[in-house]
């Protein structure tokens, strides 16, 4: 079987009692315990901003994916040159290997030392993911917590891990046997996390107490880009479809492991509000170079006439209106607005998640919310699958490229975007599925990065106006 026929596969197709297995405890402790819990009242002064972001870098929430030992391997399952190139190299060099084909991406805190930014150390020995995974990433090699990760390649790492782990004689962890099932993202800085999100709910009742009586609904596997963290202070929805209201609660989505009852997950409430304050503390990064202040001028006023009834306005007296526009006018990828369905979101909105209801859920949004584009200079590729890969390319539809690969660290500074090189099609070279992974083909399903026609009423002087204007938000 194929990897895309295995992502046609309905997910009730695969029977519960085996997704219970995937989503398994693990081996937290060897007693069976909980890992240990960092209590919020063990740093007094400090603010519920800085609290969360602590949290978040020691807290192990979920059961560990893997450990400094299968770490310090995983080069032994690369294919050749790349193994005998990691074998001669000494173990720094061999780390900065690792966290290059992984999309890893050093702890501000400690670089060079333990876990990657995006997983906490748990006291077993273990190392968990959490949300600085796909939300901690690097533009033009500076580390920014709460960037997207545009390299991650969690699937690539979850295989290469297991391979590790079986030649160790380790069990597979739930990450493991899920990746076997489900993708995890076919594209580097993709997930699915949404499908994950919809299978992982539908295993708890309304009080996210564990319930594995209920039939698992199919679902539709597709990449995502994760979005700016930045952003989210402007918002009262969460996701690119504005389905959830913003308050903390939801946050605890990434935490519901069947590692963690009903009791556990209610308790972490004083967690969630704290991470949702650092959530809502963070700056945009400022263009770092130069601006031409004139041109950026005539794109504020073409900005206002053509954007600004979507995407809002800037500055001390700017407003953001958090605009639903319809799939068929916004007309891009419709993977992601079908793949939730009106019951997934339904049954968040009548869930201790929404407190029952009190936090409104807009069960059929009919379309993509056009976000806030504070720091939008920073967060590329573009469109909530990520299929764009510079502001220019999304100022000139017809000019995307059909596949195209990023520069680890590349900065394109002429585009405002992402360093790529482009192709009609995925290299023949790319023989195997990681290095196809590698590769964004926006022919693939889910994947397209077609529509957000709208530049298409400004001529190519007034392009290059608004270009040079969104650099300054």
């Amino acid at each position: 079987m194929t990897s895309n026929e295995c992502l046609r596969l309905p997910v009730r197709a695969f029977p519960v009692f085996l997704w219970a297995a995937l989503l398994a405890p693990g081996t937290v402790a060897a007693d069976g315990s909980q890992p240990a819990a960092d209590s919020p009242s063990q740093h007094p002064g400090e603010t519920p901003a800085s609290r969360g972001y602590r949290l978040l870098r020691t807290k192990p929430f979920v059961p560990p994916d893997l450990d400094r030992e299968v770490f310090e391997n995983l080069w032994t399952t690369w294919p050749e040159p790349l193994r005998s190139q990691a074998e001669r190299a000494t173990p720094a060099e061999r780390r900065r290997m690792t966290f290059s084909r992984y999309g890893l991406v050093e702890s501000p805190e400690s670089p060079d030392a333990g876990p990657p930014l995006g997983y906490v150390e748990a006291p077993a020995g273990g190392w968990v993911m959490n949300c600085l995974n796909c939300h901690g990433g690097k533009v033009a090699g500076r580390i920014i917590p709460g960037l997207p990760n545009n390299r991650l390649a969690l699937q690539t790492l979850t295989e290469e891990a297991l391979r590790v782990k079986l030649e160790l004689g380790r069990p597979p962890g739930p990450m493991d046997l899920a990746a076997l099932r489900m993708s995890l993202g076919t594209s580097h800085g993709t997930t699915n996390a949404v499908v994950f999100g919809i299978i992982v709910g539908w295993l708890r009742d309304r009080d996210m107490n564990i319930d594995r009586s209920q039939p698992l609904p199919p679902t539709l596997d597709h990449d995502m880009d994760a979005p700016a963290l930045w952003n989210v202070r402007k918002r009262t929805h969460l996701y690119c479809d504005g389905h959830a209201p913003k308050v903390h609660r939801p946050l605890l989505q990434f935490t519901l492991s069947l590692a963690n009852d009903g009791p556990t997950i209610r308790g972490w409430e004083d967690e969630a509000r704290d991470i949702l304050a650092w959530i809502e503390s963070l700056e945009p990064p400022n263009w770092p170079w130069g601006v031409d202040a004139a041109l950026a001028g005539d794109g504020e006023r073409l900005f206002r006439q053509h954007c600004a009834r979507c995407h809002g306005t800037y500055g001390e007296t700017g407003r953001y209106v958090e605009r639903i526009i319809p799939i068929d006018t916004v007309g891009t990828d419709p993977l992601r607005l079908n793949a939730l369905s009106v019951e997934d979101r339904r049954r968040l909105g009548v869930s201790w998640m929404t407190r029952y209801g009190e936090d409104a859920v807009i069960v059929d949004p009919g379309g993509y919310v056009a976000p806030p584009l504070d720091g939008i200079w920073a967060s590329a590729p573009y469109f909530h699958n990520g299929s764009v890969p510079t502001l220019w390319h999304v100022l000139h539809p017809d000019a995307r490229p059909a596949v195209w690969q990023g520069v680890e660290d590349g900065y394109d500074r002429e585009h405002v975007g992402l360093e790529v090189h482009s192709s009609e099609a995925v290299p023949a070279d790319a023989a195997s599925a990681a290095d196809r992974r590698a590769w964004f083909d926006t022919r693939v399903r889910g994947k397209s990065a077609a529509g957000h026609r709208f530049p298409d009423a400004l001529t190519e002087t007034e392009k290059r106006a608004v270009l040079e204007y969104l650099k300054t938000l």
